[in-house]
């Protein structure tokens, strides 16, 4: 589980069909093989490290170079790096599993006042789960909804969050990953069945609600 607050943005050394590496700095501190970490929001497992290098690596399979935008990359590429939530840690974002749903695509970005508006497309089996004011993990950046409508939805990023995650680089036309939130999900569920398996208990002894 992660929060959506990218740690460092790291750069991709080597990618293949089926493994990536990636130099990192901070990230590092504390990594072991066989432990999580999501690349542009996307959970891997770490399978190497290279302590001289500063880097380490991760395997890939075919499932997520299909639904994610991993096999985009290329060596060179810049990426968001996150570790996993630490029980008991801040959350500072949002609850986010590392599980890619889908891609969508930059449709404009725009001056805000001080930030930048963002509009993303997205496939209308995702927006379903979008609302406004709500969150989106794009590219593994916990970000709020400012405005929805059928097949697309905006975001608004101040100045420190595009300097400290790969929107900094980010254009029209470029494909970034989606996770929605799960809370939507889990209530859509809800509401479809009483008998869904799904209930207030349930979300509260998770810890998706409180009290």
């Amino acid at each position: 589980m992660f929060t959506g607050i990218v740690a460092e943005v790291g750069k991709v050394m080597a990618i293949r069909s089926d493994s990536l590496t990636a130099g990192a700095d901070k990230v590092l501190d504390g990594l072991q093989v066989s432990g999580s970490i999501a690349i542009n929001g996307v959970c891997l497992t770490v399978t190497s490290l290279d302590s001289r290098a500063r880097s380490f690596s991760v395997d890939i399979m075919p499932e997520t170079l299909q639904r994610t935008n991993l096999g985009l990359l290329q060596a060179g590429s810049t990426v968001n790096l996150e570790r996993p939530l630490k029980y008991g840690g801040e959350v500072g974002g949002h609850l986010v599993e590392g599980h890619v749903d889908t891609t969508g695509k930059i449709e404009s970005i725009l001056p805000d006042g001080l930030a930048l508006r963002i509009r993303f497309l997205a496939p209308a089996d995702i927006m379903r789960y979008i609302v406004e004011k709500g969150f989106i993990a794009v590219d593994g950046i916990s970000l709020t909804v400012v405005e929805r409508s059928s097949g697309s939805f905006s975001v608004s990023v101040v100045s420190y969050t595009r300097s400290n995650t790969t929107l900094n680089t980010r254009k029209a036309g470029d494909v970034v990953n989606l996770e929605v939130d799960i809370m939507a999900k889990y209530a859509e569920q809800f509401s479809q069945s009483k008998n869904s398996g799904v209930t207030i208990n349930t979300l509260r002894e998770n810890g998706f609600l409180s009290g």
